[in-house]
């Protein structure tokens, strides 16, 4: 290698060495941005929820007080058992989690069946009768109210959890379509082999479809717990006595007997979105990967 050539060299690899550092400034910029991004969201979203928890265990002159005290020294933990002396939370508690353990079983058998009828079986209509389905989306629930209510009031059901639990098991169009994309990613070669063995259709839906679709079915599971969990409207319309209200009316009815004890108010709303945030910190990775496999095939 002459003198020319060795310069020659020397400045190219001086030139990417520039690059590279010039590349890697960039990314960790970038990088930095996203993640200064990141944290001023999350303190947006979680300064409300750790004013309300640090609120239920104030006492009325803490909240009050000016400049506003963030971390109460001592707790009051006695919030917390006010809630159960001034209202039936027993009974609160176990309404919702009879509404929404009912309705999302009642979610999961209705909408597989459906979607995996959509997806997997080959029938005259199938593409119309999906689009269908699709279209009862666009309708808004006010325009359905009206009718819901008069055949519920017909049925004999009003103040009772039947008109919250018993359209669950009659499917939903957001799950079923979710469920769909789902089996539709499935392999058909799976059927073809069980229809070999000597698999019905039953069969290959309950042995074969419903196993490889767990992240699908516990990603439906979340989103109608955290639903019907935290459900307001429907109740308020079906539910007029205290026996058998949720925990979304029942608060309600708390703020309107004390409106003013804005401690016992934070107590009982921190009481009843904990078992939502229990269960989606535990399944959170599943609700990601079963968002992520769905896909928008089809």
């Amino acid at each position: 290698m002459n003198q020319r050539q060795y310069i020659h060299t020397t400045a190219f690899d001086r030139q990417n060495l520039a690059f590279s550092r010039l590349l890697r400034v960039k990314r960790f910029g970038a990088r930095s941005l996203i993640y200064a991004l990141l944290v001023v969201g999350s303190a947006m979203y979680s300064v409300p929820f750790f004013w309300m928890v640090t609120t239920s265990l104030k006492t009325m002159g803490d909240i009050l007080r000016f400049p506003p005290v963030w971390i109460p020294i001592p707790p009051r933990l006695q919030n917390y058992l006010a809630v159960w002396d001034v209202l039936p939370f027993n009974r609160f508690l176990a309404n919702t989690a009879v509404l929404t353990g009912l309705s999302t079983l009642g979610a999961l058998l209705s909408c597989s069946v459906v979607a995996f009828g959509f997806a997997r079986l080959r029938f005259r209509g199938r593409d119309f009768f999906f689009t269908l389905l699709l279209a009862t989306m666009m309708l808004p629930s006010q325009v359905t109210l009206i009718p819901q209510f008069a055949l519920f009031r017909w049925l004999g059901w009003l103040n009772s959890l039947k008109p919250l639990i018993v359209p669950a098991f009659f499917g939903n169009a957001f799950y079923i379509f979710l469920l769909r994309q789902f089996f539709l990613g499935l392999p058909r070669e799976l059927d073809e082999a069980a229809l070999i063995d000597g698999a019905g259709t039953f069969d290959i839906f309950w042995r074969v479809i419903l196993p490889l679709a767990k992240p699908a079915l516990s990603t439906v599971a979340i989103f109608s717990f955290i639903f019907n969990w935290n459900d307001f409207f429907r109740p308020l319309i079906y539910l007029t006595t205290p026996d058998k209200m949720t925990l979304a009316v029942g608060l309600q009815l708390l703020r309107g007997r004390h409106g003013g004890d804005y401690n016992i108010l934070m107590a009982g709303s921190t009481l009843a979105i904990l078992p939502v945030m229990v269960v989606f910190f535990f399944t959170q990775k599943t609700f990601v990967q079963g968002i992520a496999l769905t896909g928008l095939k089809g």
